[in-house]
């Protein structure tokens, strides 16, 4: 199931870059579209990463798809203008890779280099809504973001996680010993 959320976290990565692409040729309805399958694969990796980390701490694993899935919508409603809330996405996926990062250093399953990479990334994200902050450093931002989310996402699709300490870690939190 890893592997599998990581390939879905690359089809994410590909449709946000070639949606992006479309509209910077001006290719608006493409781009929009392009983008509207990208959120839909945004919002499956969530459910993904519910699953996989719930083990970890169920609570924080729902706040953050929750963080996420508000940032989906967001991301939808500017797809259309009528319908656009004036709410930068961001305000979403910041806290959503924080939690991420930090569902991953409590984990036992996944590198915790991962879990700091992402946390830093949220962070980033943050950043971006100041705008003083963002205009000195956005490129920095990006590119951190894009590595921290890069790679969790090839880490899956190569290694997935370690499935015995995973399947430990649900065991202890159901209550159930693991044989």
């Amino acid at each position: 199931m890893a592997r599998f959320t990581g390939v879905v976290y690359l089809l994410y990565f590909l449709t946000a870059i070639i949606g992006q692409l479309l509209l910077s040729h001006k290719l608006v309805v493409y781009g929009n579209t392009v983008n509207l399958i990208g959120t839909v694969c945004y919002t499956v990796l969530t459910l993904l990463f519910y699953a996989m980390f719930k083990p970890v701490n169920r609570s924080l694993s729902l706040l953050a798809a929750l963080f996420s899935l508000a940032g989906c919508v967001v991301m939808t409603c500017a797809l259309f203008p009528r319908t656009s809330l004036h709410i930068s996405p961001l305000l979403f996926f910041g806290p959503y890779c924080l939690l991420i990062g930090y569902l991953i250093l409590r984990s036992a399953f996944l590198p915790h280099v991962l879990g700091v990479l992402m946390a830093l990334a949220g962070v980033g994200w943050l950043a971006f809504l100041f705008p003083i902050v963002a205009h000195y450093v956005a490129v920095y931002i990006e590119a951190l973001g894009i590595l921290a989310e890069a790679s969790l996402m090839l880490w899956l699709i190569v290694m997935g996680v370690n499935a015995q300490r995973w399947n430990e870690q649900a065991a202890a939190v159901a209550g159930i010993p693991y044989l």
